[in-house]
């Protein structure tokens, strides 16, 4: 890959945008798309008002999109665009083990690379990138993979696994927000102060990253304002559930995490997801 690689960037939300301007920085020419319109093009990046035009222009398209049914139509446009430049996809989203491997059977080599740490982590770079594919593709993308962020990890060498890792993470998110929420509104039932009670928890076994990260920066500031919503994070869950039934794996702990989400998906969809102290403690 050389300087004047062109990097494609298709869905330029809360996560995407973020993205193609890290890429921006990184000195890369970036060529941006988003089916909401131009007005979320990061500064420095170029419009692309087709999904065929960034075919046409881009190298190396990297993908921030809800889930496997908005990815896997893109996907197939990229892969079917008449004398197309781009030959290959990294996918940022969180799609699942199925849809990642059934995109990885097209001809554009398609790299599986979920993101975690949220909107904070990716403007500091801090964002965790896990991939996988083969090892020329993972070859190809890597100064791109390095424009998105400064935490990169190879999982594997099969599209899939790295969604594989993405949803257990994303699992384990969940249930330790959902049962943090549930520990702190007993703690304050009980005339705890929150801040105090988190201090403790850190420095003690019930730390987790809801202890340590999303109630100090969210719900002990009252900003709720992490950038990931309750509507995806029950999607996720019922991804994660759904592959664990395609390999038969244990579910008790997902399937009760799951109903949370999904009440609380259902009461105040879009919410940010750190909202579910509130939804728990019924505030």
């Amino acid at each position: 890959m050389t300087e004047q690689t062109v990097v494609g960037c298709i869905g330029l939300g809360n996560m995407g945008g973020v993205l193609a301007s890290n890429l921006v920085s990184a000195g890369f020419e970036v060529v941006a798309h988003d089916a909401a319109g131009a007005a979320r093009t990061p500064v420095g990046a170029r419009w692309a008002p087709t999904l065929k035009d960034v075919a046409l222009a881009a190298d190396v398209v990297v993908l921030s999109l809800p889930d496997g049914g908005v990815c896997a139509p893109v996907v197939r446009e990229l892969d079917e665009t008449r004398d197309r430049r781009v030959t290959h996809v990294v996918d940022t989203s969180t799609v699942g083990v199925v849809a990642a491997r059934h995109m990885a059977a097209l001809e554009v080599a398609y790299i599986d690379a979920p993101v975690s740490g949220g909107i904070s982590g990716a403007r500091e770079r801090t964002l965790m990138v896990m991939y996988a594919g083969t090892d020329e593709a993972c070859a190809h993308v890597e100064p791109v993979l390095a424009g998105l962020s400064d935490r990169r990890r190879r999982v594997g060498d099969r599209a899939g696994q790295a969604q594989a890792v993405k949803l257990a993470n994303n699992f384990l998110s969940a249930t330790a927000l959902a049962a943090t929420s549930e520990a702190v509104a007993f703690g304050q039932a009980a005339g705890l102060d929150m801040a105090v009670m988190l201090e403790v928890l850190n420095a003690s076994s019930g730390r987790s990253g809801a202890t340590a990260d999303k109630f100090p920066a969210e719900v002990l500031t009252g900003r709720y304002a992490s950038g990931f919503s309750n509507t995806l994070m029950a999607k996720d869950m019922r991804l994660y559930l759904r592959e664990v039934a395609e390999l038969g794996g244990a579910n008790a702990m997902a399937t009760a995490a799951r109903a949370v989400w999904e009440a609380f998906a259902t009461v105040e969809p879009g919410a940010d997801f750190t909202r579910v102290y509130p939804f728990t403690a019924g505030s």
